[in-house]
């Protein structure tokens, strides 16, 4: 289920139909009872004005409402009420040639000035309406057991329903086909996501029992939170239909809730590390905690043998070679290059981190630092190896092989031809090469050397 949007003009399903009162002044009681009758012409007429409605309701009961004549048009015109299996109840309006359908919902608002609605749903089937929306729920891939629905309104080509869940707080508002049909796409959007302005909106739930969801989602994240008061806020949608809340705690902490399109937790993620979030966070001050977890970030990497005073980080996604680690790029206020450091889970798990320059062989690209900041460091290596005349100027990652051979291309400032380095490939341990092999003598090596300024050297 993507999210949609329905902040579109709709008519009102209440002044649509309210020309049927007009004629049905026998129905503004409740029904005490159906007549043998009346049920035998529904039945008898009702496969043939679903059909004429564009309806796909199979069936199950019917029942002839009454018929009259339109005050301003004189067209005559007659209702029925069909109950559909597993489906909601319609009512049906045949106005001269034209065929309309209602569900039981839309048929049971209140008129405009709050008196009960005229034309309503009496069959036996049709006394629950909110159970026909079910189906339609469930087609949204929403989860939501409804305990209070009503019907909100109709454009020409949708109908608009809003349900509040027993077991989802939040409450949507569920847009099928009109009339509504299972064979059509049904979607639901969160009232969270709906403006107090907009013209289809939630009245069943507040705006404080829409947020309440964060309790849910906090709950099931498991993370230690007292949410201080007004800290529960939602931050965005993405076209996956994922939700993104805010969960801000007392003790000045604060996560990204990340909801799934079928109302279950997808993600935490700290708010110190969701900047890039539609923005972040914006109940929690996430300032000191970031500063705090920069100093971590600096210890961690001096252990690991990298000199960085930390001054920007970004997480990053694992390593499935070290899956307890924790992988973050790092940017540095004391040296120009930056790195990524793997940092174990313990005291005793490997840690490490890598130049922005051999980083590549383990697939990461460094973004907060330029990759030829760390071109001394593959000079350095060159000069291990024996190769004393060449500055690095440009880089290239090649590959690492099956059993863990990787190599950079390099090339050099003088304008020689530039070489093949070949490291032994095994996070998060320093990469120290173990040959530079001349671009001349390695065409074998993947296809050889293609940086521009080694193609052309003889």
């Amino acid at each position: 289920m993507r999210p949609i949007r329905v902040g579109l003009a709709v008519a009102l399903m209440l002044s649509i139909l309210a020309p049927v009162g007009a004629w049905a002044a026998a129905a503004k009681a409740p029904a005490v009872a159906i007549s043998k009758e009346s049920r035998t012409k529904g039945m008898a007429d009702a496969p043939a004005l679903i059909t004429a409605a564009g309806s796909d309701c199979q069936l199950d009961d019917a029942r002839f409402i009454g018929e009259g004549t339109d005050g301003k048009t004189k067209v005559k015109q007659a209702a029925y009420e069909v109950s559909c299996k597993a489906s909601e109840g319609l009512i049906l309006v045949k106005k001269g040639d034209e065929v309309s359908a209602y569900s039981c919902l839309q048929a049971d608002q209140p008129q405009p000035d709050g008196k009960p609605s005229t034309t309503r749903c009496d069959l036996p089937a049709n006394a629950d309406p909110k159970a026909g929306l079910i189906p339609f729920i469930a087609k949204s891939q929403i989860t939501c057991a409804p305990d209070n629905v009503r019907a909100i309104g109709q454009s020409p080509t949708n109908a608009y329903f809003e349900a509040a869940c027993s077991d989802n707080p939040g409450g949507y508002v569920i847009v099928t086909s009109a009339p509504p049909r299972l064979d059509k796409p049904v979607a639901a959007e969160p009232c969270i996501m709906i403006p107090d302005t907009a013209n289809v909106k939630c009245l069943l739930t507040d705006r404080a029992g829409q947020l309440s969801v964060v309790d849910k989602l906090g709950a099931a994240a498991g993370k230690p939170c007292v949410i201080k008061d007004g800290g529960r806020g939602f931050i965005g949608a993405a076209q996956s239909g994922k939700i993104y809340y805010e969960e801000a705690c007392a003790d000045g902490k604060g996560f990204i809730l990340v909801e799934a399109p079928n109302g279950s937790l997808a993600e935490t993620i700290p708010c110190v590390e969701g900047d890039a979030v539609f923005g972040g966070c914006k109940l929690t001050d996430t300032r000191q905690a970031k500063t705090e977890q920069a100093g971590l970030y600096t210890d961690l990497a001096k252990k690991a043998g990298f000199d960085c005073a930390v001054s920007g980080y970004a997480p990053l996604p694992g390593l499935s070679d070290i899956p307890d680690a924790e992988v973050v790029e790092l940017a540095c206020s004391n040296r120009k290059d930056g790195g990524i450091g793997f940092f174990g889970a313990t005291a005793t798990s490997p840690s490490g981190v890598y130049d922005c320059a051999h980083a590549q062989l383990v697939g990461y690209r460094c973004t907060l630092t330029k990759v030829a900041d760390a071109y001394p460091a593959l000079t350095a290596d060159l000069k291990a190896v024996g190769k004393n005349t060449c500055t690095v100027s440009e880089s290239r990652a090649v590959g690492v092989t099956a059993d863990k051979e990787g190599f950079l291309e390099v090339g050099c400032s003088d304008g020689l031809q530039g070489y093949m380095l070949k490291y032994p490939v095994k996070a998060p341990t320093p990469m120290v090469p173990n040959a530079a092999i001349v671009c001349s003598q390695a065409s074998g090596i993947a296809g050889g050397c293609t940086l521009p300024g080694n193609t052309t050297k003889g």
